[in-house]
This record gives structure tokens, C-alpha cells and sequence, in this order.
């Protein structure tokens, strides 16, 4: 096996492929210095225009062979390939395996990777939720197991097996009728065995099969557990290649899919961006890559705001600039990342609250807690309350 296959990453979103760029060059700069708390963000903007805070890295990726399982959807796929582009740039090993599409896909991939993954000594995954990943996890032998962000999801992941709970996104709210809990129900031995995987050697509980190391490479607020250890995601790999942006005169919005997700109702959601921009003179809307065409439509002829389909990963777009001056959002994983990724260049992040009065009466009972608990954790940030955007009237 090569140096690179060696070391295993499954990543399914452009946003994984970026973290797990993030994990090599860190990883090749400072190979055994992982932390035993909270990522700090103090002080960050101390620093000359644009400039890299602590130790700037050797120009090279610790090597790493990265599996692409591409979603079926087409902006996913378009930013995916993109990054994959961009890791090989790098000189990353990059193999794209379809798993989804068909009833026979995840078998044919499934059996296309047994091999590498149980032969792998470090794997890497981006969504510990995944189905498609647990059921890989069910194979690995590796001495060492790292989990890099997945957005805020990280967080609840890292909470969900502090608690010993099974592992389940915050926004999901169980299986339709009957079929549903009988689907659940036939996964359950795989779930657990996955979770099993993120228990490292020697924690309370252990049995044989687990991973020997768990490591979280993560820029949210977490801290780890039962002999987890933590490295920081300062997005340093991001800062050395791209920028500083040109900043504009104006004020950018982020867009969310807490409506795709059934977490907020539609028309608070179009209400609330429009009163946000409308406040803070906002004129682009950058959109993201699950937001509906149709919703973004709405968005546009109700706000006047001008709509950007980004074609990488919002960290990338706003490193490469050109960005505006301030960029308000929503509780999303931007409010804990574009402070790494623009320390130091002026831009203000300002996220606004959700009232729990637009969530939608099937959302999840974790909705309210959760979203709460990404703003109140955030950092260098300017916090907006709810009232700042009110219902669509």
C-alpha cells in the first residue's frame, strides 16, 4: 500500500474535502500536537492585514488518498469536483466512488472499498452521521480514526458520544410510520457498532475492533472526552494560498437550509432576509448549495438582493474575495469559521438569532437548544438579536 492509501479519508460534501485539505497541512506541520480543549479564538485579530496567526506550516500535505461519495445533487457534485480539482492540485490522491444513484450502487462501492479500508492505518471521515460511512466504519482496522468538521454537526457528535447516545442529526426527527421503524430498527447493530468506533483504546467500555486513537479536527467549541484528543481547524492551509479579499463597500448575507431541512417555515425565513437586508443594506445573498431554486427566486423578487450560487465552499469564496465588509448569517458554521478564515482583514461576522417562533411545528425538539447553542458559542462575531428580523407580514 502507498504512503498516501495509507491514510484513508471518505468525504461526501465540498465542505469535508476542504476540512480534510485543512487536517493534512496541519497534520504535516505539527504531527503530534493535538490539544485537550476548546479551540481558542482570542486574539486573532491582532495581526497585520491578512496575516497568518501562529505557526505557519511547511508548504506540503502530510500525504492522504481521498474518497469522493458524491451526493446525487447537482450543486454538491459541481463544488465536489471542484475541490477535488484542488486536492490533486495539491498532490492528493482523489478517487470519486458513486454510491448513491442506485439500489446496487452502495454494494458495488461497498465492495470496491472493503480492501483499502480495512488494509488503511489512519481514516479520516467528514460525516460521522453518515449511514453509508457507519456502514464503512463496520470494516476498519485502523490504528488511528479522525472525524474533521462537518459544520456544526461536529458538535452534536461530539456531545452524542460523550453521553453514550446513539448518533443522530439534531434536525432529524425519526422515520415515517412503520416502515420508517422497522428501517431504524434493522440499522441499529450497525449504528452501534459504528459509535463503538469512536471510543478510543483503553476508554471506559471499550471492546475489541475499536480504532486506537479518535481525533476531532474541528473549528466549533467542543471539548473532548474518554481519551478523544482535539486539533484546531484554524483553516491555515485556506489563508496560505488564497487572499487577502478585496473587501467591498457593501454587506453580504449567507444564506442557510434550515428551510430544506424543515427546521424553519418558509416565508419567516424569506421575511427575516428580507428585514435583514434591509437594515443593514445588504445587496448579495450567497446561497447555499442545498437552497432550492424556487426559494431562491422568492428570495430574490422579495429582497431585490442580488443571488450567488457559490461554485466552492463559502471559506474559499470569502478568502478569495472580492467580500463585503460585514457578513451577517444566520447560527450556521460560517459564524465559527470565516473568523479563522478572515482574521485579520477587517471583515465584521454578525449572525442573527432565530426566534423560536419560526421554527415549524415539525422540527425537531433539539431545534431551539441547538441553534441557541451555536450562536451563544460563537466568537469574534457581532450578535443580532431575533427582533433585528422580524416575520414576513
Amino acid at each position: 500500500m502507498s504512503t498516501s492509501a495509507s491514510t484513508l479519508a471518505f468525504v461526501e460534501s465540498p465542505v469535508q474535502l476542504l476540512n480534510v485539505l485543512e487536517w493534512a497541512y496541519a497534520r504535516a506541520a505539527a504531527p503530534g500536537r493535538p490539544l485537550d480543549g476548546v479551540p481558542s479564538q482570542r486574539g486573532r485579530r491582532t495581526a497585520g492585514p491578512g496575516a497568518e496567526t501562529g505557526p505557519r506550516p511547511e508548504d506540503t500535505l502530510s500525504p492522504v488518498r481521498i474518497v469522493v461519495l458524491p451526493p446525487t445533487d447537482p450543486m454538491s457534485r459541481g463544488q465536489l469536483r471542484r475541490m477535488a480539482a484542488l486536492a490533486r492540485d495539491e498532490g492528493c490522491e482523489v478517487q470519486w466512488q458513486e454510491a448513491r444513484g442506485s439500489r446496487l450502487a452502495p454494494v458495488k462501492a461497498l465492495a470496491a472499498l472493503a480492501r483499502d479500508v480495512r488494509a488503511a492505518h489512519t481514516v479520516v471521515v467528514g460525516d460521522p452521521f453518515s449511514r453509508y460511512v457507519q456502514l464503512l466504519l463496520t470494516l476498519v482496522r485502523a490504528e488511528e480514526l479522525v472525524v474533521v468538521d462537518d459544520g456544526t454537526a461536529t458538535m452534536e457528535f461530539v456531545a452524542q458520544t460523550a453521553r453514550g447516545e446513539r448518533l443522530v442529526r439534531w434536525h432529524r426527527v425519526g422515520g415515517p410510520g412503520l416502515p420508517g421503524r422497522v428501517r431504524e430498527l434493522a440499522y441499529a447493530p450497525v449504528s452501534a457498532a459504528a459509535r463503538r468506533r469512536f471510543v478510543p483504546d483503553g476508554a471506559a467500555g471499550t471492546g475489541t475492533g475499536t480504532a486506537r486513537r479518535v481525533e476531532v479536527f474541528t473549528s466549533m467549541p467542543v471539548v473532548p472526552h474518554g481519551g478523544m484528543t482535539l486539533r484546531a481547524n484554524e483553516f491555515s492551509w485556506t489563508r496560505a494560498r488564497f487572499g487577502p479579499p478585496r473587501l467591498t463597500k457593501g454587506t453580504d448575507l449567507v444564506g442557510t437550509s434550515l428551510v430544506e431541512t424543515g427546521v424553519v417555515d418558509p416565508d419567516r425565513y424569506l421575511g427575516a432576509v428580507r428585514s435583514l437586508a434591509l437594515e443593514h443594506g445588504a445587496t448579495r445573498y450567497f446561497a447555499h448549495r442545498r437552497e432550492s431554486p424556487e426559494k431562491l427566486r422568492a428570495l430574490s423578487r422579495a429582497t431585490g438582493l442580488e443571488i450567488v450560487r457559490p461554485d466552492l465552499p463559502l471559506e474559499l469564496i470569502a478568502r478569495r474575495g472580492p467580500v463585503g465588509r460585514t457578513i451577517l448569517s444566520f447560527p450556521s458554521t460560517v459564524v465559527h469559521t470565516l473568523p479563522y478564515v478572515l482574521t485579520g482583514t477587517g471583515v465584521t461576522v454578525a449572525v442573527c438569532d432565530v426566534d423560536p417562533a419560526w421554527l415549524t411545528g415539525s422540527a425537531s425538539p433539539r431545534a431551539k437548544s441547538f441553534l441557541a447553542g451555536v450562536t451563544d458559542t460563537a466568537r469574534d462575531v457581532r450578535r443580532l438579536p431575533a427582533q433585528a428580523a422580524p416575520t414576513a407580514g
